[in-house]
């Protein structure tokens, strides 16, 4: 009998360190694969910056490469800045509704894929455009690419506050805006270069195009890591069981009318910011070509230190 209770023992201590050791193992594997872990709300919170890169790197794509347009395809100032003009006008309403869409009719998951996908159609067509010297088409591509680009932007702040609410939600607003403009800074420091070198190759608005197909890559990457944050959000949804606690709360477009006062202020402080340091951007490189006599990689270098800063 001493024998057989000692053997007992003996199996049962080691069943026990066998299921410590598992249970190390399995939560060294859940720090990143837990939804309720920090690890997993990192990788998150990677995927979400990585979402807005390639709409903000591609939307100067025509500030860091004026001079290219212009001469390329033989464009004015005035038609030059219609590839501005016609990224922003539709989102004065658009923007609102993308966001309406997103509450009530794709949900965070799809509607962000939907944005990315779109922001990828219209930079494709952006590029088509400028490729085959068609001024309207890459108007066109920047239109369909605004309205992608813009509604994108609601999509990552509904995915911070659903990762990080009640934590670091404040550092992470700031987060993504800062690796945002990141991706605007690395398109004033790289499109010039990326330029040149194809122009080794292709010259006049045959190069413009592959360029910017090129610069389509960055819009490609955000949609896979649009698709891949969905899935995950998905494995929250469920394991946070967020529809259990979701609120009952109901968006109508009508409720626009009851925004407070400090709302529509903010808004209008926004408004006169974009307007006084965006088309500066937007005209920037030749300006301090012109001016300066800077060559076009230093002119760059110089419009793009605003985003930098």
């Amino acid at each position: 009998m001493g024998s057989t209770e000692v053997l007992n023992r003996t199996l049962s201590n080691e069943a026990i360190e066998d299921e410590e050791n598992d249970e190390i193992t399995v939560g060294c594997a859940d720090t990143f694969t837990d939804p309720t872990r920090g690890g997993h709300r990192f990788i998150a919170l990677i995927l979400m910056c990585l979402i807005g890169f390639g709409s903000y790197f591609c939307y100067d794509n025509p500030a860091a490469l004026q001079d290219a347009f212009i001469d390329d395809m033989t464009l004015s100032t005035t038609q030059f800045v219609y590839l501005y003009s016609w990224y922003s006008w539709p989102n004065i309403v658009l923007c609102f509704i993308g966001g309406f869409l997103l509450d009530r009719v794709f949900g965070i998951q799809y509607g962000t894929v939907f944005y990315t996908t779109l922001v990828v159609i219209g930079q494709l067509i952006f590029a088509t455009g400028a490729f085959i010297n068609n001024f309207w088409l890459t108007v066109f591509g920047r239109f369909v690419f605004g309205i992608g680009g813009e509604s994108l932007a609601v999509a990552q702040n509904t995915y911070a506050v659903l990762w990080f609410k009640g934590r670091e939600l404040n550092m992470v607003f700031g987060l993504q805006l800062s690796f945002a403009r990141v991706g605007s800074s690395v398109n004033f420091y790289v499109m010039e270069p990326l330029y040149a070198f194809v122009n080794k190759y292709y010259h006049g608005h045959e190069c413009l195009g592959i360029v910017l197909t090129i610069a389509c890559c960055c819009c490609a990457m955000s949609m896979l890591s649009a698709i891949i944050l969905g899935w995950m959000d998905k494995r929250a949804e469920k394991a946070l069981k967020r529809n259990e606690n979701k609120s009952d709360e109901v968006v109508h477009l009508t409720d626009v009318k009851d925004f407070t006062f400090v709302f529509w202020l903010i808004a209008a402080i926004c408004v006169l910011y974009y307007v006084a340091i965006f088309p500066f951007i937007a005209l920037g490189k030749v300006f301090f070509m012109k001016k300066y006599e800077m060559n076009a990689v230093d002119a760059n270098w110089v419009n793009g230190i605003l985003y930098l800063v």
